[in-house]
């Protein structure tokens, strides 16, 4: 709000998930931005009035859907443009549309050098309205955002607007890798719309580790129950092979030969989740390995209390939270303060 800048909450971590979409409704939350055509029929039905942004490059097997679900796009193909515009045509609409511009990250963006060709080919179309210029960074290669990039994109939007005397409302740079630069004050005041979903699910600062003041890493939390605890021996007893298809967690050069603990078998496993993305909230438990069905924890000297039946509680990435939420055979409770 200090910054003046507008915002897309990025729903994809969800897919899909009623109870949290009304919640977010509720919250009066205006604009969404999402990849998935199914979740997005989920959000007209359960967020209507809500400004809908399809986040993925549009695919022209599905431009009918796309125009008809979203009324923003993020755009680095003109043939893909002139499609959605003939189908806006055709349902009487006007698409927005964002041109994204590669900056450095390797994923979808129009090199720099080509903006302005690019741009004449698309400004006048009759159903097509550019609203604005964008970038992705750290979404795939890990690009950290930086003021050079943002103030490249200050001066993309200065240079179309005198060439062709045309308003370019928006300059939609960010997702949540950007909003350290932001609370730290440093991102241009032209940079003036973002597209979050990791920092405010989980609260992480993607740039500095840790979680971003004022918001909360403990929003999610993961409950899986406990089928097996016993002691055992904390390393093989017999000759191993690289013959898992599942890496393990912990080293067994952790442990001395024969040392012995309590772990225990909780019913979570690689199926359901990245459980690379999953630590244990009681700080002194630990990821041992995982299987397909089931992930083993080491409890420490004692089985502190626990018994089957139990459930112990987990912290989650956003890769792990992304593979639950998608998952047929996990419960997910919405829990109302």
């Amino acid at each position: 709000r200090e910054h003046g800048a507008t915002w897309t909450i990025v729903t994809k971590v969800l897919c899909g998930h009623e109870d949290t979409l009304k919640a977010l409704h509720g919250f009066g939350v205006k604009s969404v931005g999402e990849s998935r055509l199914m979740n997005l029929r989920t959000i007209a039905s359960v967020m209507p009035q809500t400004e809908c942004w399809y986040l993925r490059p549009p695919h022209l097997s599905r431009v009918k859907e796309i125009v008809e679900l979203t009324s923003v796009s993020l755009n680095s193909e003109t043939g893909v443009i002139k499609a959605i515009n003939e189908e806006a045509q055709r349902q009487g609409k006007i698409h927005k549309v964002v041109i994204m511009i590669e900056l450095g990250d390797l994923r979808e963006g129009i090199l720099p050098g080509t903006l302005i060709r690019f741009y004449e080919q698309v400004f006048n179309l009759e159903h097509i309205e550019v609203v604005g210029i964008g970038a992705n960074l750290g979404c795939l290669s890990g690009a950290i955002p930086s003021i050079d990039q943002l103030m490249q994109l200050v001066l993309y939007k200065e240079l179309l607007e005198l060439k062709f005397n045309h308003p370019l409302p928006l300059i939609s740079a960010g997702s949540s890798a950007l909003l350290p630069l932001l609370t730290d004050k440093s991102v241009p005041k032209p940079i003036n719309h973002f597209r979050v979903g990791e920092s405010l699910f989980l609260g992480t600062d993607l740039i500095h580790g840790g979680t971003i003041p004022g918001l909360r890493e403990d929003v999610v939390r993961v409950e899986a129950e406990i089928a097996e605890i016993k002691e055992k021996s904390l390393t093989p007893l017999v000759e191993t092979a690289d013959i898992s298809p599942f890496a393990s967690t912990q080293e067994c050069d952790d442990f001395t030969p024969g040392q012995r603990g309590y772990r225990a078998l909780v019913t979570l496993g690689q199926l359901d989740t990245d459980v690379s993305g999953l630590t244990p909230v009681h700080p002194d438990y630990q990821i041992a390995g995982a299987s397909s069905d089931i992930t083993v924890v080491n409890l420490g000297d004692s089985p502190d209390g626990l018994k089957v039946g139990d459930t112990i509680q987990f912290k989650v990435s956003y890769s792990a939270l992304l593979r639950l939420m998608n998952g047929r055979y996990i419960d997910k409770v919405l829990i109302e303060h």
